[in-house]
């Protein structure tokens, strides 16, 4: 059994590679909407985990951890490091020293106030999507650990545009518009929508 493929996927969706479709866990799995729904309860489970207490979202093991809790019911590849090129994202290779500098720097702009809170959080999110360390759920996982981050600096939870952002709609293409002017530098627009 493999995973559905999107009947319409947007331009900013990671496809997966037949190997990694092939990883899909649950055998009843044959629509996107079986496959949303799933990720989605495995989502919730790791969200109330991951607020259950303080944790240090600043550490390779933590997140690799989240993506294992959000993802794992679902593929047996949650949680390892992608091991294949993308539209987006690093090379594979270099996952672990990107993200490993990644959290030096947030790290230091914590200690330093280099930016307000939520900039420390929401600039943590880009990074960790232009890295796209994971085969598939990038943009939910960084989202998640944002969310913990900006707790953690003492700040509400983000709203990221109180919408379904895994879905294709006006509140995703505002999302990925953010993100693509972020990756210009201008963080602004992210940074409202995450407060939208």
């Amino acid at each position: 059994m493999t995973a559905p493929d999107s009947d319409q996927p947007d331009d900013a969706a990671t496809l997966l590679t037949r190997e990694e479709r092939a990883d899909l866990i649950p055998a009843y799995i044959t629509l996107k909407q079986e496959l949303n729904e799933a990720e989605q309860i495995g989502i919730a489970d790791a969200d109330r985990w991951a607020f259950q207490r303080r944790r240090d979202v600043l550490s390779e093991s933590l997140l690799l951890d989240l993506h294992r809790r959000m993802f794992g019911a679902v593929w047996r590849w949650a949680g390892k490091f992608r091991q294949s090129p993308r539209n987006i994202g690093v090379d594979y290779w270099t996952i672990s020293i990107e993200l490993r500098q990644l959290l030096d720097d947030v790290r230091a702009w914590i200690a330093d106030n280099v930016y307000p809170p939520d900039e420390i959080a929401i600039r943590f999110h880009h990074r960790l999507v232009l890295i796209h360390p994971f085969p598939n759920g990038n943009g939910r996982h960084a989202r998640l650990a944002a969310d913990l981050l900006v707790t953690l600096l003492g700040n509400e939870r983000f709203t990221w545009g109180r919408s379904n952002l895994a879905s294709a709609g006006e509140a995703r293409k505002q999302y990925v518009a953010a993100l693509r002017l972020a990756d210009q530098h201008d963080i602004g627009p992210l940074l409202a929508f995450a407060r939208s």
